[in-house]
């Protein structure tokens, strides 16, 4: 969305920037660490999954604790101090392998204190927007944040590739590392005071578990909100059987790709979440916000499903075709699933319904990665890519068998 309200809005521009900043670099990461593992420390599919499913294991353990802190305290600077900690956490990665100290062991702890750092900033983040925008430009912001997050999807990867190449993975994170200190600086610069916290439930009582209670009940006496939930959660769960544990796996050894032609292929595949981004808009006006999410679920999981066919032959062709389709889905997906979920959601539980939702939705992803690294050694990689792909294509029915389905365009925003 090239045009709006927002480019006008001097503070929303410093979190977009910061953002911005963040993303491309984690896309170095994403493809970094797993290759590390892989070509250095010699990790098979089992300890892939394991490494994929540590990264996501604070989600369902701290989940629905960060909700209750992320509404009872000011949500920026809890990112502030969650994006100083994952750069700290990457940091030392490219120092130990200078060092010549560099284990597994280590790339597993820092993949479990950057989810803790992740959870916490994630919960705010979502809960952050409805606060620093007004409620009829959610879907604008969420358009630019997503629009950014493609983008550096098309970019981060190729950049990521050949820079692995060039300087070697665990120097190449170093990348990320300052991206996330970098986007620390860009919220603090943030001038409009967050309002008070005020932690309560509906009844005015406040305690924890209170609290949290409430933030579970939002989601699952709303059915709109846990059948979105259920939906996402199949989903993950199903793709993290893929992505989470055997395809890279699977590229490396199986179709016998390099790190640089990998990271071309999740480029070129990315274009479709930059197109996608632009079109979220576009698509629910002409489909209907219901019928949207549903359609783009399921056409993203049979893009998944389809993904050995590169096995036949031009593989990297096949997988960035593939990858399009799914990455074209997977934003008009998002955005208009989260842009809906603020909308009915009142700020007061802002937080908490983001943890509930984070914890079931990012709870299946580390179990995907940890089911896909099982499979994949037991049954073999294409067969468990199959399994993922089909599960993920069922998780449409969540939408298409219920109240979702039904509606046209965005509710009314929620102000209470």
């Amino acid at each position: 969305m090239l045009r709006g309200k927002l480019w006008s809005h001097p503070d929303f521009l410093k979190l977009w920037a910061g953002e911005s900043v963040s993303v491309f670099g984690s896309q170095v990461t994403v493809l970094a660490v797993p290759t590390v593992a892989i070509l250095i420390l010699h990790a098979g599919p089992f300890q892939v999954g394991i490494l994929s499913a540590l990264e996501f294991l604070a989600f369902p353990t701290l989940g629905l604790v960060a909700g209750v802190y992320a509404d009872r305290l000011r949500r920026r600077p809890i990112m502030i101090v969650c994006d100083i900690g994952r750069g700290l956490a990457l940091g030392s990665i490219p120092v130990a392998f200078l060092l010549n100290l560099l284990t597994l062991e280590q790339l597993y702890f820092v993949a479990l204190l950057t989810g803790i750092f992740t959870v916490f900033f994630d919960v705010s983040y979502q809960s952050y927007l409805p606060a620093l925008v007004d409620r009829p430009n959610l879907i604008e912001g969420n358009t630019k944040l997503e629009i950014t997050r493609s983008t550096a999807q098309v970019a981060g990867p190729a950049v990521a590739g050949f820079l692995i190449q060039w300087i070697g993975g665990a120097r190449a994170v170093a990348v990320d590392a300052l991206s996330f200190l970098l986007s620390a600086i860009a919220l603090a610069s943030i001038k409009k005071p967050e309002p008070e916290p005020k932690p309560s439930t509906a009844s005015g009582t406040s305690g924890f578990i209170p609290e949290m209670r409430e933030g579970i009940d939002v989601v699952i006496r709303n059915p709109i909100l846990w059948r979105i939930a259920a939906c996402t959660a199949t989903t993950n769960l199903g793709s993290n059987m893929v992505f989470g544990a055997v395809f890279l796996v699977f590229a490396y050894r199986q179709l016998h790709l390099s790190a640089g032609v990998v990271g071309v292929v999740f480029a070129l595949s990315s274009v479709g979440a930059l197109a996608g981004a632009f079109l979220a808009g576009w698509v629910a006006r002409k489909l209907g916000i219901g019928p949207t999410l549903g359609v783009m679920v399921m056409v993203g999981g049979l893009a998944l499903l389809a993904t050995p066919i590169a096995l036949v032959g031009a593989p990297a062709v096949i997988l960035a075709t593939t990858g399009f389709i799914e990455g074209l889905t997977i934003p008009i997906y998002n955005i208009n699933q989260v842009s809906l979920r603020q909308a009915i959601t009142p700020d007061r539980v802002q937080g908490r319904m983001n943890a509930t939702m984070r914890t079931i939705v990012w709870g299946t992803i580390p179990l995907g990665a940890f089911i896909g690294g099982i499979l994949g050694t037991s049954i073999g990689l294409v067969q468990t890519i199959a399994l993922g792909g089909i599960l993920s294509t069922l998780a449409a029915s969540w939408i298409f068998l219920g109240p979702v389905i039904r509606l046209r365009e965005q509710p009314t925003p929620v102000m209470a």
